[in-house]
């Protein structure tokens, strides 16, 4: 139970554990609160139940229970500045703060590690390519190009499906700048704990606030890759999110309701956000396409695009997009996964997350990684002279989505107590969208990161 934003928990009900006692279950009846008070405000409260009120409920049928409570008030001189201080230390043990720092750190040091082993060997290849091909250009014409270089004419070739991958930028843009703003609020110390929904209002607001950035970035790459139809591209961005977001929503309340669950959001909240919605977040979307279309930038490519692609050559299995993902989003989920413990547990269990900074470390180690592992497998993939680049970054940059998803299935099976349709409905239908989320933000950071990679090197070279 909440009272007065503390939180106080309790059993309320008992199974003796005598061998001849069998299986029998009691409620009990009496509950009793002690509440500490400090002039007008509440300090802290406890709760109990008194042992011998009980019900027998063993036999599976109908009972009329008289419940009883007892409230029971105590003067205390305790500031209310200090009353959550007993739940903020209670949430972060310091045994599990040291384990917690210790995974932290050696997750660091194995990503750090790898990372600049794939930094390293990719600075070594770089030079000795950009030595061969200086070489190559001082060198009579008759030899013929080979690896990256010899793909120059169609690295730049716009990707298929121009307005759903601009869509998904955009989208994965606002969903980086939303992430960003979360976490300097929760630095500044705006969702301490029990602060219930402080987090999901900030979520709605800011999420309603930033749709103007995806609209921008959406709508001024989709005409940077020459796409004529910018209004579709701007509905289609507005949806990429929002749509599979609010259906499963809409699933998951009528299955609350159907239940007459207290999860479900009354109808008044709906409403609130419905307005939300279609007075800010939709105006703002808009405005921020028609600021996309007039910025009139023109896409860098440091080469000329030939008329007719190139034929990709046949390519290995482990090169082709699944085998590439999987690499991909096995390293980055390496830096995140005793992380994830500890959040599922608070939002799908009754631990309280305090560590914020912690948090925030490992995003930062997940965003590099992310990046650094999609350059590396495009310099694979470009020398393997397939060109077709742009969604392949974008999907390797978020397969750490579906990762995320995999270990859902682990904590559903083996870490959490749930069961029933209503349980196994909520977990899986919100995480589906968590990692929905990551898996756009995640592969626009991928994209990015290649996008800068690859004009860097063509840049370097002389191109005919």
């Amino acid at each position: 139970m909440y009272y007065d934003d503390l939180p106080l928990w309790g059993f309320i009900g008992t199974k003796p554990e005598k061998a001849d006692a069998g299986d029998k279950y009691y409620l009990y009846r009496h509950i009793i609160f002690d509440i500490l008070y400090n002039n007008d405000r509440v300090i802290e409260i406890n709760v109990h139940t008194d042992q011998n009120a009980v019900v027998d409920l063993t036999e599976d049928k109908e009972v009329d229970v008289e419940f009883l409570y007892t409230a029971k008030w105590k003067e205390t001189q305790t500031p209310f500045e200090k009353r959550m201080e007993k739940y903020s230390s209670s949430s972060v043990m310091p045994h599990h703060l040291e384990v917690h720092w210790f995974s932290i750190i050696n997750s660091c040091v194995t990503v750090l590690l790898l990372t600049g082993f794939l930094a390293t060997i990719l600075m070594r290849v770089l030079k000795k390519d950009f030595v061969k091909y200086a070489h190559d250009e001082e060198e009579p014409d008759d030899q013929e190009e080979t690896g990256w270089k010899y793909i120059h004419g169609d690295v730049f070739r716009f990707p298929n499906n121009k307005s759903l991958f601009s869509a998904a930028l955009g989208t994965g843009t606002q969903l980086f700048a939303l992430t960003t703003f979360i976490f300097l609020l929760a630095l500044v110390g705006v969702f301490y704990p029990y602060n219930r929904g402080a987090l999901f209002t900030a979520l709605v607001i800011i999420y309603a606030l930033t749709s103007g950035i995806a609209g921008y970035s959406a709508t001024s790459f989709y005409c940077q890759l020459e796409g004529k139809n910018w209004v579709r591209n701007l509905l289609l961005t507005g949806c990429l999110f929002c749509g599979p977001l609010f259906l499963t929503f809409s699933f998951l309340n009528t299955v609350a309701i159907a239940y007459n669950s207290t999860a479900a959001l009354p109808f008044g909240t709906i409403c609130v956000i419905v307005l939300i919605w279609t007075l800010v977040t939709f105006p703002l979307l808009v405005l921020g396409g028609i600021a996309g279309k007039n910025s009139k930038n023109e896409f860098q490519a440091p080469c000329r695009t030939t008329k007719f692609p190139r034929e990709v050559p046949p390519l290995a299995w482990y090169r082709r997009t699944v085998p590439q993902m999987a690499m991909a989003g096995f390293l980055p989920f390496s830096a995140i996964y005793i992380e994830l413990y500890y959040i599922f547990a608070s939002i799908w269990g009754h631990r309280i997350y305090t560590i914020y900074s912690i948090l925030f470390i490992v995003f930062i180690i997940l965003l590099i990684v992310t990046a650094f592992i999609t350059v590396a497998l495009t310099y694979f993939q470009l020398t393997a002279e397939d060109h077709e680049w742009w969604w392949r970054s974008f999907l390797c940059g978020g397969s750490t989505g579906f990762f995320v998803f995999g270990y859902c299935l682990y904590y559903y099976g083996e870490r959490s107590d749930m069961s029933g349709f209503m349980q196994t409905s909520f977990f899986f239908g919100y995480m589906a969208c968590i990692c929905y989320a990551f898996f756009l933000m995640l592969g626009m950071v991928g994209f990015r990161a290649a996008l800068l990679f690859v004009r860097h090197i063509y840049k370097s070279i002389k191109c005919e």
